[in-house]
């Protein structure tokens, strides 16, 4: 009678440590950039919020600016100033630019850019 052996099977030691550094890594990535698109996305309902508002063309450039930085405060918006943003006003025409970029640092000498680039216009010039 002959026994044949069973071929191994399982992961070894160090195979099982790779495997986890490169998942601690990804989660440790999603931990880092999560709040900056949290973050992003109040800044767009602040502004779909702004642009909705009532003759919001006819309102002043501090205006327009002092009722962003309300809803920036009310929604805890930490990657954007309003005074960063961009508000062009002309007669009945009014374009509210927010260009920016977050620089996180994830280890070391490591760290991710994101950018962001959101704007509204409404009237006419």
């Amino acid at each position: 009678m002959s026994i044949l052996s069973k071929p191994q099977q399982g992961y070894t030691l160090i195979s099982l440590i790779f495997m986890l550094g490169v998942a601690g890594f990804f989660v440790l990535l999603a931990l880092k950039i999560g709040p900056i698109y949290i973050d992003h996305s109040k800044v767009k309902n602040a502004l779909v919020a702004v642009e909705k508002t009532t003759d919001i063309q006819t309102k002043s450039v501090e205006d327009v600016r002092t009722s962003l930085s309300k809803r920036f405060n009310l929604n805890y918006v930490a990657h954007l100033k309003p005074e960063e943003v961009k508000i062009t006003k002309r007669g009945n025409y009014l374009k509210v630019e927010a260009d920016y970029e977050v620089v996180e640092k994830i280890v070391g000498n490591v760290s991710v850019l994101v950018q962001f680039y959101d704007k509204f216009e409404v009237g006419s010039e």
